[in-house]
This record gives C-alpha cells, structure tokens and sequence, in this order.
C-alpha cells in the first residue's frame, strides 16, 4: 500500500514537473493547464463565495485575475476574465436577490471591472508575447547567456584580470559590457570593453544584441577587421543615437608584447611599476555606428612584471561636477593609491570611490605579476 502510494506521488509530482516545464517553455498546452487551473480555482472562489459572501465577497475574485497576469498570455487570460465576470455576476445577482445591491458591492462591482480591464491592456502591450514572468526570464536568460562571454577565462601563471561593473540606477542591464576571448594554446587574450550610447535599461536590449554581435566574431577576425564589422553591423541596425565606443586590446601572454585599438572610448591607461604612475596610452579613432569608415589608431607596448592595463567607460571618469579631463586626472591619482597595496579587488575599490551617477560605470584591469605555479583567474562582476 505505501509503494503504491508512493508511485502515485511520484506520478504526480512527474506530472506537474512536465507541466511546469511546458509553461516556462511557454507552450500551447502549458498555457491550457495554468488556464484550467485558474478556472478550478475561480470555480472554487464561487462556490465559496455562494456559501458564505462576507468571508468570500465578489473582490476575491481579483485573486485568478492577478495570478492570470503573471502566468498566462492574452487570449487565454481573455477566457479566464470572462469566466470570472460570469462567476462574479453569479454572486453578485445571489446576493441581489437576498439582500438587494448596497452602494458598497456596487462599487467593489466596478473596481473588480477596473482591474480586468488593466489587466488585459497590460497583457496586450507585451510585445513577446509571454506572461511578464516568462518574458522576464527569457531576457535574463538572454542577458546570463551574453554576459558569460565577458568572463575572462582562467588565464597562465603570472596573469590576472578582475573587472567590475554598476548600471545606472541599479538595474541589472546596463550599455556596458565586456567580451573576452583566449586562443586554444592560451598565448593570446583578446578584450574589448564596450559602451553603447545609452544609460541603463534603455541601453541594456541594444548591448545584449551588439554583444551577441562580437561575441560571435572576436577571435575569428583581426582586431581592425572586428571593429569593421562592429562599425557596420550598427550602422545597419538604423537605431537613433545608435553608436557606441569601444576598447581593444590584444596580447600575447608569454611576451606580455600588446596592441590597442580605441574607437571613441576613454583612453586606456597603463601602470608603471617603476615610476608608480599611471600612464595615458594614446591609441584614439572614431566611435563605432557614425560613419562608414571610420579611423582607427593603434599603439603597441609591452607589460613586464608589476605593469598593468586599465580600462573604463566614461560614466567613471566624468560627472555633472566634473569634466572629462579632470576626471582622468583623478582616475589616475586615485587609482595609484589603489593599486600600491595590490591589484587584487582593485575595479571594484575604484567603484566604490565613484558616485553612483546616471550613467553605467565598468573597470577593468590586465595585470602581470611574478609567475607561479597556479593559474591565475580572470573575474568580473
């Protein structure tokens, strides 16, 4: 008797995992099966609410409506509305008949049709046409997917590489991202830290789609021709103020010899063990999605033990207080003082020293320590 159950539990449990599943997939029959699960409990809502209205009064069966919006699309929540209206008119005519229709029940009547009423226009306008539930978790499924190009992988002894990253507002999209690529025999790292015109989440969709972009092609062209294709591929998209900067840098880790090609993006700056100073690189070119040929200059060096690379967006360095230059200057200053203690965590302490402003803030730091046994891991936040 307990095996069986058992079985029928595990059944069950089968049953409504495949369910749930199909819904999440957002397919016809998940759709059907939350559709006639609300329908239960809207039929159950009424049988109650005919039982006993003051504990279950026509405003409960708002309840189905709401768990409607977050897990049904809208023809099947169309159904689910009607259905409630006739379940509501069915109470409300049973208490009409008994007790008349005081002002207070009328009232509740029209509010209960108020919400219908914004609930299928909310419904309506989701242009995926998912549930708000599904439909955020596609996207942050996407935005996981995208981001998980930006994590620089482990990299040989004697290298690191941490950076982080604020949204404006706090939200989790942002126009800043990072891309980043190592060859097969680990001897070559490509970076390119991007930030497309925009703040926040009125950024973040346009940064999703141009970082699939180069995710698909950094490592399969040279830096110049992956910036041509940057270039071209926004231009073709035609968005308003559809451009973005970028930085990029390519270098061979067992020389430490690099090449940096910046398009419109804040200059990169390069830490001197020797001097304790913080060095602007002086690669520059045109922002990417202006023209069709756009200027790219490229500088070259070489990072030996204790020198690193730094890497940021604009939203660090400049301010309603404080100009572009100026802001530099400070960057530099401030983050000597980090770094003579150590690179380790040093993106996020220079974040940390940067007001959360109206723009997307990202660091990122290449540096090259004496070489040891174990690899050293690239981060990022």
């Amino acid at each position: 008797m307990t095996d069986r159950i058992r079985r029928a539990l595990l059944s069950v449990a089968e049953y409504l995992d495949e369910r749930i599943i199909r819904w999440r997939n957002g397919t016809t029959e998940g759709q059907i099966a939350v559709l006639a699960a609300l329908l239960v409990l809207t039929g159950g809502i009424l049988l109650l609410s005919l039982a006993d209205y003051n504990v279950f009064p026509v405003a409960t069966f708002v309840i189905p409506l709401l768990l409607g919006t977050m897990a049904l699309r809208y023809r099947p929540l169309l159904v689910l509305i009607l259905c409630a209206g006739v379940a509501a008119a069915i109470t409300i005519r049973s208490q009409y008949v008994d007790y008349g229709l005081p002002a207070g029940r009328f009232s509740t009547l029209i509010v209960l049709a108020l919400v219908a009423v914004l609930v299928l226009f909310e419904s309506s306008r989701r242009r995926s046409g998912l549930p708000g539930s599904l439909g955020e978790a596609m996207l942050v499924d996407l935005r996981d997917r995208l981001q998980a190009q930006g994590v620089v992988p482990p990299l040989p002894a004697g290298w690191s590489s941490e950076s982080a990253m604020r949204s404006a507002g706090g939200t989790k999209f942002a126009g800043d991202f990072l891309v980043a690529n190592i060859s097969e025999d680990e001897t070559r790292l490509e970076m390119i830290l991007v930030d497309v015109c925009g703040k926040g989440v009125a950024a973040g969709t346009r940064s999703l789609h141009f970082a699939g972009a180069l995710g698909g092609l950094i490592g399969a062209l040279p830096p110049v021709g992956l910036f041509a294709a940057g270039n071209d591929f926004l231009i073709r998209q035609n968005w308003h103020d559809g451009f973005a900067t970028a930085v990029h840098v390519l270098i061979d880790l067992p020389s430490g010899d690099y090449s940096i090609i910046n398009a419109g993006h804040p200059p990169a700056l390069r830490w001197e063990s020797a001097s304790h100073t913080w060095e602007i690189d002086g690669a520059r070119g045109n922002a990417l999605g202006i023209m069709k040929h756009p200027d790219f200059h490229r500088t070259t060096g070489n990072l030996g033990v204790g020198d690193a690379l730094m890497f940021y967006t604009d939203g660090v360095v400049e301010s309603r207080v404080r100009d572009f230059t100026a802001g530099i200057e400070w960057l530099r200053t401030a983050a000597a003082v980090i770094v003579a203690t150590g690179f380790d965590q040093a993106p996020r302490r220079i974040l940390k020293l940067v007001a959360s402003g109206d723009d997307d803030q990202a660091v990122l730091i290449l540096s090259r320590s004496e070489a040891s046994e174990s690899k050293a891991g690239g981060t990022g936040t």
